[in-house]
């Protein structure tokens, strides 16, 4: 059987294309309205308005200009598109145990089926501790589905389903959490598409205004002259709204250096933004920064993991009154029955051949008397003591009902004095 890669038992919600070398959220078709939404409007740009213009400013062809910065400022606007949403937002590599390091073992006490008590270990550790950032002590949770303890301004993303650094939002519009290592390319598109949004606008408004100068018309003959002008015009003022409101939004998170997670989490918190190192640093340690390589390598053999070793079980002292030993297992009906349908069998057959040899003697002599006292003392006080023995040494030493020799040399003792007392009546 081949090896697996990484990405093929990725745990995450994430989808993976070309072998693992791209990933993206569990929501990436909604990027393909995002490509509509920008490809559309730019393709009405280009064949209805720039190509207008080509001829109005001198020297005559410096019109082809317009339609060049259209063309090649979405290229842009799509390459930092891509890059924002395919690559590795700083997932953290979640753990397929829990942090040994951080158990603590304890004891309780259990009821088992029997009503016996017995110790077991219980394996416990904190929800959360504290670490230390720019002096100041920070508390971290632990994510139960990741198995490990947050670093500091990391979330667990529902979508995504995975722990992120620097967790900012889920960005639908991209299919792909933002965080550490794509923060700065989602920031780079938000505020392209700002100004690809105001140059489309203030362009289709020039042509309206060129309309008007070479028709010698109003405002409504230059609009019904060029309806797509003012498509484009209503489309862009739209947008702004949002993407101009987005960019203007990150660069006071930027400058601030907070998240767009903590500022809606902890906007009515008066604590201190231990992150904070000012205006001027916060931006460049966004923009001038070396990105951090991604911690998975997604095209990787997949190593089997382990079997993680059962913890130490921590045994009862032994109970003088318990005849079986205080290291017994506590469930063992179905062993039990096992064994004593065993011992029945046996006892059916050493029946048997006492009858024989009964039959025996009675035709060659007379048979052996017993006092019936002993007889019924015997029975009375043998047979537990067989089933007893027999439970205790068969299980103790090789974990399987099997009758020991003695015992049955002691069942047959037992039978041949009942079989002896049903004859003599």
């Amino acid at each position: 059987m081949a090896a697996k890669r990484v990405y093929q038992v990725w745990k995450g919600s994430n989808k993976f294309i070309c072998g693992g070398r791209l990933v993206f959220g569990p929501d990436a078709r909604s990027l393909f309205v995002t490509l509509l939404l920008i490809i559309v409007p730019l393709i009405i740009f280009c064949v209805c308005v720039a190509r207008h213009l080509r001829h109005e400013f001198s020297p005559y062809n410096s019109g082809y200009a317009i339609l060049a910065v259209a063309i090649l400022f979405t290229i842009h606007v799509l390459a930092v598109l891509f890059l924002t949403s395919s690559g590795d937002p700083g997932i953290v590599p979640r753990n397929s145990h829990p942090p040994e390091e951080e158990f603590r073992y304890d004891s309780s006490v259990s009821a088992d089926v029997g009503g016996a008590g017995r110790q077991t270990p219980t394996l416990q550790f904190s929800r959360t501790k504290e670490v230390v950032v720019n002096g100041i002590a920070v508390r971290v949770k632990y994510c139960e589905t990741c198995m490990l303890y947050r670093p500091p301004r990391c979330s667990h993303c529902s979508i995504c389903n995975n722990c992120v650094e620097r967790f900012d939002h889920h960005c639908p519009w991209v299919g792909q959490c933002i965080g550490l290592r794509n923060y700065r390319y989602f920031f780079m598109f938000v505020s392209s598409a700002t100004i690809l949004c105001i140059y489309v606008f203030s362009l289709s408004a020039l042509y309206i205004k060129v309309l008007m100068d070479n028709y010698d018309g109003t405002v409504w003959k230059a609009m019904k002259e060029s309806p797509a002008s003012v498509i484009l015009m209503a489309y862009c003022f739209i947008s702004l709204w949002f993407v101009g409101g987005l960019t203007g939004f990150h660069l006071y998170l930027i400058g601030t250096n907070q998240t767009t997670y903590e500022n809606f989490r902890y906007r009515a918190d008066s604590r201190i933004n231990v992150f904070n190192r000012g205006c001027l640093n916060n931006f460049l340690e966004m923009f001038c920064t070396k990105v951090k390589p991604s911690r998975n390598n997604f095209r990787a053999f997949a190593r089997e993991e382990v079997p993680r070793p059962l913890a130490p079980i921590i045994a009862r002292p032994r109970d003088p009154d318990d005849g079986l030993g205080g290291d017994r297992r506590p469930k063992v009906e179905d062993d039990l029955d096992i064994g004593e349908d065993l011992l029945k069998i046996s006892q059916r057959r050493n029946i048997e051949e006492l009858d024989e040899e009964i039959r025996d003697r009675g035709s060659n002599g007379a048979p052996h008397h017993t006092s019936e006292p002993d007889s019924i003392l015997s029975s009375d006080h043998r047979a537990p003591t067989i089933r007893s023995d027999a439970r205790h040494s068969s299980w103790d030493r090789s974990g399987n009902w099997e009758i020991a020799q003695e015992v049955l040399a002691n069942s047959n003792v037992t039978e041949s004095r009942n079989y002896s007392k049903e004859m003599r009546q």
